[in-house]
């Protein structure tokens, strides 16, 4: 029987073209995520039920329940006030504290990271400046209350953080949910208002065995979301409709 000497090479492309297609699929943060249907409870802990009722889905690349002010002169706006991220949680999460302020300070790291590239970020309440407020929710709780609110402390510092202070899995079985709202600064008008739950991994299999690389991707394309849907209504490059 003759031998194949093309068949190292075939070998060597395979594994190249192997390895290529991974790294595409790590680079690529919204094909690492999986948004979920969250269960019908009506319920929205942080935005509270009045908001919470104005909620309608969403579309593609929008959050699963949504509601934007179409009654707002958008383009006014182009300067953003962000609220310290907070975390939601009952008497019985299973999500520490520790992991509550290492998830809550790179959400809110995230946030500015990402709005900056499309709006100024400022301080105090102004004319002009959307102010942004985003909570965690942890849905395995059946009353979720206020537990923890972000730190400003340096973005490397919540990296590190985030990486070395876990465990081996990532502390919300079955994905993570967060709710934000957008408001005028000055006057508290109700610009925008979403509720999402994501998981990791691509995968519903893979929900209960997240790993902090989920977290993070999940974290980065809920900012990317909001600071895409929040500046094509201000450019007035999509109509504000709800």
């Amino acid at each position: 029987m003759s031998m194949d000497t093309n068949e190292p090479s075939r070998r060597t492309r395979v594994r190249f073209a192997v390895a290529g297609l991974a790294l595409v699929a790590v680079l690529s943060g919204c094909s690492a995520t999986t948004q979920v249907k969250p269960e019908a409870t009506g319920t929205c802990p942080f935005l509270g039920p009045s908001i919470c009722a104005m909620l309608t889905p969403g579309a593609k690349g929008e959050a699963n329940m949504r509601y934007i002010n179409t009654s707002v002169v958008w383009k006014q706006y182009s300067k953003v006030l962000i609220d310290p991220v907070t975390f939601w949680g009952g008497d019985t999460t299973k999500v520490s504290t520790a992991d509550q302020q290492a998830l809550t300070n790179y959400l809110y790291q995230s946030l500015q990271k990402q709005l900056a590239t499309k709006f100024q970020i400022v301080d105090q309440p102004g004319p002009g400046v959307m102010r942004i407020q985003v909570a965690l929710i942890d849905a395995e709780t059946a009353t979720p209350v206020l537990r923890t609110v972000s730190m400003l402390i340096p973005q490397a510092r919540v990296l590190a953080t985030l990486k070395y202070i876990a465990t081996d899995t990532y502390p919300f079985v079955g994905g993570a949910r967060a709710e934000a709202k957008v408001t005028d600064a000055v006057n508290g008008t109700l610009l925008s208002a979403g509720d999402d739950q994501r998981v990791g991994g691509g995968s519903m299999a893979t929900a209960a065995t997240w790993q902090w690389g989920d977290a993070e991707r999940v974290a980065d394309k809920w900012t990317e979301m909001i600071t895409t849907r929040l500046s094509s209504l201000t450019s007035g490059t999509a109509p504000a409709s709800n």
